[in-house]
């Protein structure tokens, strides 16, 4: 009895000690759990927040800044732009070789008012002209009898002075052609309107060149807008230029476009070289000695030829104004101008022609005009002019640009070949009769 209540007791005894560290093991566990809470909680988190979450909203916040001040300053901002790539075109008014990124919108308004100007400006100093002319025809086989009729031509011309002289080109007052059934007088009467003037005033043919195709006339009338000329040679190719005039009769007409080209060497229907200004502004019959002006009003040249065909648009030609000015004083003055004159006519010889007829390249005399200077000099018909001052000549166009720089009474040194042989004859050069 004893024994089984010492076993019994033993056994409660045991389970009281085994809870006792079951408990103590839960206490300790506890205890280790809360205190690695406490570390989890407290250490960490504090660690976390300096290293990335405070840095992250102060760099969020510098961001912020900068980017506000480079977009408020405009010229931060336009040098951000200009270094994004972009495939815009740069705009034409940026003359700089370096590339912006944008493209300014055309002024559309500025090329309109630069239009308006120019033509307000010159458009008073542009007259419409009228000619009337003869024209006889010829023989028929159905009639002995020469058929007379008027005819009538149409031009414009520039106002160059206060008191009425204009401006124009030769082959509007001067039309004289013969052909095989009819003759065409020179002009019986010029007419003259003026700029939003209805009243038609007579005018008088001053003088006239055919060389230069340029013509003076005057009108009995004071107080006109003179026009004011550019300097021809400072032109540009590329710039803008404006045609002025009466085309097929419609008066005070402009055109608008740029000069195509400077110094451009055109022949017209009779064979003459002018050396011209090409523009591409529209030029029709009536345009000729109307203005082509530039940007300012200013005349730069006057309109004289057009390149007409199938397939040709926009060539017309003006004579450069500063090559006017010394033709024009001596049309008013002389009623011509005056030119140095040798007094030969001659055939140009090329490599192929002479070689025909056993001679040399140069200038074949034809004939030589009684009491010229030539004939006083001893050139005679026969003989082959191959060089002027020095300088090789093939055509009478490379002999007369050397004779042209010089003055009546000058002289000129010519090389010539007289039946294989050479010799040197000087000219004093006489007056253009």
């Amino acid at each position: 009895m004893d024994e089984k209540n010492k076993e019994k007791e033993n056994k409660k005894n045991a389970k009281a000690n085994k809870k006792e560290s079951a408990d103590n093991f839960k206490a300790v566990k506890k205890s280790n759990f809360t205190s690695y809470a406490k570390k989890a909680s407290s250490s960490p988190a504090s660690g976390f927040g300096k290293t990335v979450v405070i840095p992250f909203f102060c760099g969020v916040l510098g961001c912020a800044v900068v980017l506000g001040t480079c977009f408020g300053v405009p010229s931060i901002k336009n040098k951000i732009f200009e270094a994004t790539p972009s495939n815009k075109t740069p705009s034409s008014s940026n003359k700089s070789s370096e590339y912006s990124g944008y493209v300014d919108q055309a002024s559309l308004s500025a090329y309109s008012d630069t239009s308006i100007y120019a033509a307000n400006k010159i458009l008073p100093s542009i007259v419409g002209i009228s000619v009337e002319y003869t024209v006889n025809s010829g023989l028929s086989l159905f009639s002995s009898r020469q058929q007379t009729a008027k005819a009538e031509a149409t031009g414009s011309g520039i106002i160059i002075s206060e008191d009425g002289y204009i401006l124009t080109n030769n082959h509007i007052v001067s039309s004289t052609s013969s052909e095989s059934y009819y003759v065409v007088s020179d002009a019986n009467k010029v007419t003259v309107k003026l700029y939003n003037d209805d009243t038609e005033y007579e005018g008088k043919i001053v003088g006239k060149d055919e060389q230069t195709d340029l013509a003076v006339i005057k009108i009995d009338k004071s107080g006109l807008t003179k026009a004011e000329f550019a300097d021809s040679d400072s032109v540009k190719v590329g710039e803008f230029a404006m045609a002025v005039g009466n085309p097929l009769g419609l008066d005070s007409s402009i055109t608008c476009g740029v000069i195509s080209a400077v110094n451009r060497e055109v022949k017209d229907s009779d064979g003459k070289s002018f050396t011209l200004i090409q523009t591409d502004a529209a030029i029709n019959s009536g345009n000729s000695g109307g203005a082509l002006v530039n940007s300012e009003g200013e005349v730069i040249g006057i309109n004289t030829l057009k390149v007409s065909g199938t397939g040709i648009e926009g060539m017309g030609f003006a004579i450069p104004i500063n090559s006017t000015v010394d033709i024009t004083s001596e049309l008013i003055q002389y009623n011509k101008v005056k030119r140095p004159y040798i007094g030969i006519t001659g055939v140009d010889l090329n490599e192929k022609i002479a070689d025909a007829y056993n001679l040399v390249v140069g200038i074949y005399v034809r004939s030589v005009e009684e009491f010229s200077a030539a004939e006083k000099a001893g050139i005679k018909a026969g003989d082959v002019i191959i060089e002027a001052d020095g300088k090789k000549v093939t055509s009478m166009d490379e002999l007369n640009e050397i004779k042209n720089k010089k003055q009546i009474n000058d002289e000129i040194k010519l090389k010539i070949n007289r039946d294989n042989d050479e010799k040197e004859i000087t000219v004093k050069l006489g007056e253009q009769p």
